[in-house]
Formats: structure tokens, C-alpha cells, sequence
């Protein structure tokens, strides 16, 4: 192959770009932020300002390193209504919840836990739902759909006008997918959308061409590969760096952890326990929760470092931040606050950190994580997080990517298998404990006040729901 990869890694905070030689070497790397708007009393994708952003980039590495391939990996819960070259309604966020009588009308007669592993979930983190808001309140722009697009797959339309869709992405908690039986959910039958959805491709597929304009006036033929499901795609890549029998910790805006061996009757709906569905369309038993959003609320946005002193200081006083500061997680009835006395600045980060590894410890055994365990992601290069779980958990193994831009890797990974080329090998670095004296009390004490609150609130709503009847 001549010439190198691009990568669009599009994420709800940030939107990346990162291209890869033949060899596998990063050569370059841009960013931006999504801009969210109103549109119809909705929040939506600006996805035309993050297009010409898109363009622009792609056309300076065409030229600076020979790009002639590029992919797209991309965060979950968004979808694309379109009609020939035409977006029929703009992007949603799905970050806001659908109205009362939508949700009425969807809820009963989403798919049963056992079908789609899929429980029910608020907001938009079902696409089932938010699409169903849009057949609703747009039924003129929905009558006219020819093709429902997740995602990654939208960008794929747009750079090659190709309409496809794509396994990982269809199963990750959409309430489309039936992991089971390979096949869209009964959902899908019921509403007829069936024939909304395209033909799937093998994400990394080689599925189209993209004319890009370059600086001097040229234009160069790109060749598009079909995009993925973002912590799908850095679950292939350390796969196919020949890890195996391991549990992803893959960070960033949420924290998602997927563990293969994790047996599905193990999940529990009650806890935003899920399965997604690898890049070869197996089962993928997964939990999640917000834990880069979360971070960056309860820290007030700190992005400074945390020494191990701050932690310390708070654990001694008995600060602790309590479950949940967004939504979903295993921790969806209680609502976040911090407990035990005043904090600021390093020592609200400190708190702030604490609750993300004592978020991620008990994941990890909600979700039966005996194995190695592989950090992922912006908390990978965070030595305090990933040396306070090695820590937490003395019977396994905690290795952290040197790269920690899984997603992007991983689709790079998949573009360079469909041509026949394997250039990762696996980079992940041992992970050596800290000794932060008082770490497993502060956990048992935590997890004592987490489970205590979620009781009670789950008693007030059983009471609540009793009293009216």
C-alpha cells in the first residue's frame, strides 16, 4: 500500500483526527469540539460546521503525508435520517430526554433484557427511542426516509455517498439488534422499519472513493473504509494485537468496560449491565457509566495533576463523591453529591478521581472481571487513576495502552486488515500499584454509602408507585 491512513475519531466532547502510515506510525493528529445547537426545540449536531472542519484537515494531510485511505470511528446513540444526497433532520444529541407522551408510546413495547441486552435506558442512549421521537414529531421528513444511518455510517454517506450499515454499531444498546440471532430486533418488525436500514458492511471495508479537494486546486481520489462503534473498535484493535481472555477499560466521556468472558446471564439490566456486539457481530457483555463527564463535574473541570498527598488528605477526612453525576451507570435512582465535608480545587479533583476508580473497581466486579485488565483511552495516561486500580484489584494484571487512542487505532487496524495489512503490535505497559495507605477501607466505606442510597431510593420509588395505585 502507498500512502497513509486517516482517521476521524469523532467523540460527543471532542473530534479528532489522527493519521497512520503504513507501518502504523501516528504522523499526525488535529482536534475539534462538536458544536451542539437548537433546531425545532431540539439539540443538534452543527454537523455541516463539523464537515468543513472534516475537509479541511483530510485535504492538509492529503498533502502533507500522502493520505489515501481514510475511516471513521464514532461515539454510540446518534443516527441520520436521509433521503438521496439530503439530511432530512439534523443529527440529534443524545444527551435529552424525549417528551412524556413519545416515551409512553415506545417504553411498553421495547424489547424484552433477554433479546436485545438491551434494558431500558433514558434519553437517547437507546436510538430505538430518539428515532421513534423523530417518526413522530417529523413525520414528514420520516415518511420520506430512505435510509436510517448510524453514525460513523452518516460520515461514510458523506464523504462517499454510499448508505450502509455496520454491525458494532447496530448492537450498541440501540434496542435495534437481537445479538442472539444476528438479526434486527422484533422492535424493528414492529415498527416497520426494517427496510429503513441498509446493507451492512464489515466495519474497516473497503466501500467507497472520495474526491477531496487539495490547496493547489487538485483533487485526489480517497478510498473509504466503512466506520465503527468507538470502544468496539479499540476492543478489535487490542484484539488483534493478539491480547486475548482481557477486560477493556475504555475512557473517555464514558467509561465503558467489556469483558467477553463475562457470562450474559450475569448482566443485570438494573445496573446498565448490556451486551454490544464486537466488529464480527458476537455478543460483547459491557458496562458502562459517564465517568469523563462525570470527572470533569465533580473536579469543576481541574485539569491540572492530583498528587497522591491530595488523595490521601481527603480519604483521611472521609470525602467522598457519591453515584450519579450523569446519566445511566449502575447507579441510575441515586442522584450525586459529595458527602463527608467541603472540598476545592486539587482536593475536589482528588475526590473527583476517587469516585471514578471506585466507580470502575465496582464495575469491575459487577461484571465478573477476573482477567487482564487493559486501560484505555485519556484515563490511561492518568498514573494515579491507573496505578490506584492496579491497587484495588492485586489479583490481576493492569497494563495501560501507550497509545490510549484505542478507537482511532482500532480502525485504523480494521482499514489495514481489509487491505491485508497487520502493522499494530501490542504496546501496552505493566501498570505497578501505589501503596495510598487506607485505599480498601475508603472503598468498603464508599460502597457501604453507594449501595445504602441506592436501597433507599429504590424503596421511596416502590413506595411512591404503591401510593399511587
Amino acid at each position: 500500500m502507498s500512502g497513509a491512513l486517516a482517521v476521524f475519531d469523532l467523540g460527543k466532547t471532542n473530534s479528532k483526527l489522527f493519521v497512520f502510515s503504513p507501518d502504523g506510525t501516528l504522523l499526525d493528529e488535529r482536534r475539534t469540539k462538536p458544536i451542539w445547537q437548537g433546531f425545532h426545540g431540539r439539540s443538534v449536531l452543527d454537523d455541516e460546521r463539523l464537515f468543513a472542519w472534516m475537509n479541511h484537515e483530510l485535504a492538509e494531510v492529503a498533502a502533507t503525508h500522502d493520505v489515501t485511505r481514510l475511516t471513521i470511528s464514532a461515539h454510540g446513540c446518534a443516527f441520520a435520517l436521509v433521503r438521496g444526497n439530503e439530511l432530512l433532520h439534523p443529527i440529534l444529541d443524545y444527551e435529552q430526554e424525549i417528551p412524556d407522551a413519545v416515551a409512553d408510546a415506545i417504553d411498553p413495547i421495547l424489547p424484552d433484557f433477554a433479546e436485545t441486552y438491551t434494558p431500558w435506558l433514558p434519553l437517547g442512549f437507546s436510538i430505538a427511542r430518539h428515532i421513534y421521537w423523530l417518526e413522530v414529531e417529523e413525520p414528514e421528513a420520516f415518511a420520506v426516509t430512505e435510509a436510517i444511518l448510524c453514525y460513523p455510517q452518516y460520515w461514510v454517506w458523506r464523504f462517499s455517498g454510499r448508505k450502509l450499515a455496520e454491525w458494532s454499531y447496530l448492537g450498541a444498546h440501540s434496542q435495534l439488534w437481537a445479538p442472539l440471532e444476528r438479526d434486527y430486533s422484533s422492535l424493528v418488525e414492529r415498527l416497520g422499519w426494517r427496510d429503513r436500514f441498509p446493507a451492512i458492511a464489515p466495519a474497516g471495508a473497503v466501500v467507497g472513493e472520495a474526491k477531496v479537494t487539495l490547496a493547489d486546486g487538485s483533487t485526489r481520489a480517497i478510498a473509504v473504509h466503512n466506520g465503527v462503534h468507538d470502544s468496539n473498535s479499540a476492543l478489535a484493535y487490542y484484539r488483534m494485537t493478539g491480547l486475548s481472555d482481557f477486560t477493556l477499560v475504555s475512557t473517555g466521556t464514558w467509561v465503558i468496560i467489556i469483558n467477553l468472558d463475562c457470562p450474559l446471564g450475569a448482566l443485570d439490566q438494573d445496573r446498565d449491565m448490556i451486551a454490544n456486539v464486537t466488529v464480527d457481530g458476537e455478543p460483547a457483555p459491557s458496562l458502562r457509566f459517564m465517568g469523563g463527564r462525570e470527572y470533569d463535574l465533580i473536579s469543576e473541570g481541574w485539569n491540572k495533576p492530583i498528587s497522591q498527598g491530595a488523595v490521601e488528605r481527603v480519604m483521611e477526612r472521609g470525602v467522598f463523591a457519591m453515584p450519579s453525576w450523569a446519566a445511566g451507570g449502575p447507579f441510575p435512582e441515586t442522584k450525586g453529591q459529595i458527602v463527608g465535608g467541603e472540598v476545592s480545587g486539587e482536593e475536589r479533583a482528588a475526590v473527583a478521581v476517587l469516585y471514578v476508580a471506585m466507580m470502575t473497581d465496582l464495575s469491575l466486579d459487577l461484571i465478573k472481571s477476573e482477567n487482564l485488565l487493559v486501560v484505555d483511552g485519556g484515563l490511561a495516561k492518568v498514573d494515579l487513576f491507573t496505578a490506584m486500580l492496579a491497587q484495588l484489584r492485586p489479583t490481576q494484571t493492569v497494563v495501560r495502552s501507550t497509545m490510549s487512542e484505542g478507537s482511532a487505532t482500532g480502525a485504523a487496524a480494521l482499514a489495514f486488515k481489509a487491505i491485508g495489512l497487520k502493522p499494530f503490535k501490542d504496546e501496552t505497559v505493566p501498570v505497578t500499584a501505589r501503596h495510598i495507605p487506607g485505599l480498601d477501607d475508603y472503598r468498603a466505606r464508599w460502597r457501604e454509602l453507594a449501595d445504602g442510597a441506592r436501597v433507599d431510593a429504590r424503596s421511596a420509588k416502590s413506595e411512591a408507585k404503591a401510593a399511587s395505585r
